[in-house]
Formats: C-alpha cells, sequence, structure tokens
C-alpha cells in the first residue's frame, strides 16, 4: 500500500500567518547503539512540490540515494547536525539532541523564523522563535520528510565509512542500530569507540563513566 504524500499544509497557514522562512526538522539515529545521532533541516521553495518526498522510513535506501541529490538540490537551504556517540553518552540523549540542532542551524546558511518538527517533544525552543510540534510529522508534513531523506541519507553515508574502520560491527548493512548480528558482534568483540557506552545495554561489555567535557562551539566529531 503506497502512503499517502505528505502535504504543505502546515507550512501554508504558518506563511499565512506572517512567517517567511520555515523550516522542517527531523531526527536520524536516536535509538541507535553506535554512531551518531543527526538533526536535518530543509527549507522549501515557496511553490512547486516535488514527487516522491516520502517519510525516509517509508521508502528503500536504494530509493533514498537516488532521491538525495534531487531533494537537496530543490531546497532552498538544507543541513544536517550530529551529535557523536561520545556526546550522546555524556551529555544525555536530550541535550546531545539540542547540540546536534544548534548545529544544524548554524549551518543552514538562513534564519528560520518557524520550525515544522516531528514528534511530540520540542529540542528546538527557543533556537528558533515559533515551533509547531507534529507526531508523525515526516509522513505528514513535507519539509519535515524532505529533512527526513536529507538527515538518514547522510549519516546512513557516514555508518558504511565506519564499517570500514569497524567491520566485525555490520554497519553498512545495521547503520548501528540493534538486530541480532549487531548484538552477536557486541558479545564477540565488545563496545567500540563509536558505541554508546551509557545504554543499559553496553554495561554487559564495557563499563562506562563519563564526565561532561564538551565544547559547544566545536564542529561535530565521529569519535
Amino acid at each position: 500500500m503506497v502512503s499517502a504524500a505528505p502535504t504543505r499544509e502546515l507550512e501554508r497557514s504558518l506563511r499565512d500567518a506572517g512567517h517567511s522562512c520555515i523550516v522542517g526538522v527531523d531526527e536520524v539515529g536516536k535509538g541507535a547503539w553506535a554512531g551518531p545521532l543527526a538533526v536535518g533541516m530543509a527549507v522549501l521553495p515557496v511553490d512547486g512540490d516535488l514527487e516522491g518526498v516520502r517519510d525516509s522510513k517509508s521508502i528503500s535506501e536504494k530509493t533514498r540515494e537516488k532521491m538525495f541529490d534531487t531533494v537537496a538540490s530543490w531546497c532552498e537551504a538544507w543541513s544536517v547536525g550530529f551529535a557523536s556517540a561520545l556526546e550522546c553518552d555524556e551529555l544525555g540523549m536530550a541535550a546531545a539532541q539540542r547540540l546536534a540542532t544548534e548545529r544544524a542551524l548554524r549551518s543552514l546558511g538562513v534564519r528560520p523564523d518557524a520550525a515544522v518538527v516531528d514528534g511530540s517533544w520540542d529540542f528546538v525552543t527557543p533556537l528558533i522563535p515559533r515551533v509547531e510540534m507534529r507526531v508523525k510529522g515526516d509522513t505528514s508534513v513535507l519539509s519535515i520528510a524532505a529533512a527526513s531523506i536529507l538527515a538518514k541519507v547522510t549519516r546512513d553515508r557516514m555508518m558504511r565509512e565506519l564499517a570500514e574502520h569497524f567491520p566485525q560491527y555490520s554497519l553498512d548493512t545495521n547503520k548501528g542500530y540493534p538486530c541480532h548480528w549487531h548484538r552477536t558482534a557486541l558479545q564477540g568483540y565488545g563496545a567500540s569507540a563509536i558505541h554508546r557506552r551509557s545504554w543499559a545495554f553496553m554495561d554487559n561489555f564495557v563499563p562506562w563513566t563519563g564526565t561532561p567535557r564538551v565544547d559547544r562551539t566545536a564542529p561535530p566529531t565521529l569519535f
């Protein structure tokens, strides 16, 4: 069954309310055992839609890769910000998500006056003056769907690169997420430098004791 196409209804309502630069925001990688957390942002052109844009989870990896350049070129502005596995451990997931959002916003090249964000937890205020949350917004709001594709493909490419350095974890296929083969590799090899050791599951492999020491002005890191 083909999913319904996301629309611009929310963006149009914000534009009618006087907002001129509206950004869609989506997070990728929050539930992963390894690799960075990513936050994608996408500002769409005022007119014209792009066929095939859907929530990144509802389309195949091959299709996402084919769409990436087209979606990126279509957007007036887009960016992806990251928080490393170490930052997720030391800051906690909520603060790491805000950090990745700050980095994405700094890289965006424009200053949005409104944001439409996937989910129910607001990790964008006060960075952008007005924030509208939408549960499952990546399936219903076009700019969020675009942000989800850009963030997912960018993070997936990073995970494939990391798989070359850590081949035992099959990161090229699982992208750092939980699965049988990832669990088996952890049981055999333990956690690597790119694993989030603050997950309770990781207590079976490597104890973690962390002291926050994150420079918020520094560029994003993967290790």
